[in-house]
């Protein structure tokens, strides 16, 4: 076990390297000069030059990486080029909304994933099948802006039931925050709603057409410890890995589900980032997003080892 861990350890390490270095040389070699958008429209060749100098750009793309790879080990994501903020500071500032709306969603869509995947495999062919795949397909295909407008208009506008943006911290109103994020929870879950129910119910027809469980229908084993008991645990992998991957599809919603809310979150500051080409803020935030996903799918990776102990060896 001892070993199997360091192996996924080692592995995180070259991952997270690599992506330290994609990032770096995608953001420098893209079109596009910050020192010039920070000067304006009506600066001089020699005021651009200037800006450039102080902010290191003129530097080769080696000597700028050594630089920046380093302080990143050190725990330094570099300061904001507009607002001359520690990128740590702003990130610590936005992470609570994105958080939240994290956390809500994975509440809201694992479980429904499961029920829904389940039901579908146990009545196959059936009704609750059909309505349950339709209701997947769908939430797989619509795109999140689209979703998220519709939510707005049908829950917020017309019924008034939700606020129709913003967000509430916590610490003011537990209730607040609570109706500031359903929308925008339900918003991002579908999609993971969609990918957990469809492989849920592949791999759950499977393991109920094995011979195990035909025998603890023989010998009288209700419905319900059947299906979660025997059938839900031995499809555990298969489930757990696409949680996993599915952690991908959440991140990269959170940036677009954030901006159709106007939650101010990590993904809406990487948003403004982006549009002022604000490298360190982008360097920043990317990094954090690939951690956080490598760290989960290590996690993963490990729970499989509890689940089947054959995966140690």
């Amino acid at each position: 076990m001892i070993a199997y861990v360091a192996r996924r350890l080692a592995s995180l390490i070259v991952v997270m390297a690599l992506v330290g270095v994609c990032v770096f040389l995608l953001l420098h070699l893209a079109p596009g000069d910050p020192a010039a958008i920070i000067a304006g429209d009506n600066a001089t060749p020699a005021q651009i030059a200037g800006i450039r100098t102080k902010l290191g750009l003129d530097e080769a793309l080696p000597l700028q990486f050594l630089r920046w790879s380093g302080a990143v080990l050190s725990g330094d994501l570099g300061v904001s080029i507009f607002s001359n903020t520690p990128v740590t500071t702003l990130i610590g500032q936005r992470l609570e909304p994105t958080l939240s709306l994290a956390l809500a969603t994975l509440a809201f869509a694992v479980p429904v994933a499961l029920v829904l995947g389940v039901l579908a495999a146990w009545r196959a062919g059936s009704s609750i099948d059909r309505a349950s795949m339709i209701v997947a397909v769908t939430g797989f295909s619509a795109p999140a802006f689209v979703v998220g407008y519709l939510m707005i208009y049908v829950f917020a506008v017309t019924l008034k039931w939700f606020p129709v943006q913003g967000y509430t911290p916590i610490a003011e109103n537990v209730a607040d925050w609570a109706r500031h994020l359903v929308l925008p929870a339900l918003t991002l879950g579908l999609a993971y709603v969609a990918l957990i129910a469809r492989i849920t119910r592949a791999t759950m027809l499977e393991v109920l057409a094995e011979d195990y469980i035909r025998t603890a229908k023989a010998k009288g084993v209700a419905t319900g410890p059947m299906l979660l008991k025997h059938a839900l645990k031995n499809a555990g992998v298969p489930i757990i890995t696409v949680i996993g991957i599915g952690v991908a599809l959440l991140i990269g919603g959170v940036v677009i589900t954030e901006t159709v809310y106007n939650i101010p979150g990590i993904g809406r500051l990487v948003v403004d980032a982006i549009s002022k080409r604000d490298y360190p803020i982008i360097q920043g935030v990317i990094l954090v997003f690939s951690a956080v996903y490598v760290v989960i799918n290590l996690v993963v990776d490990l729970s499989y080892t509890f689940i089947d102990p054959r995966i140690r060896y």
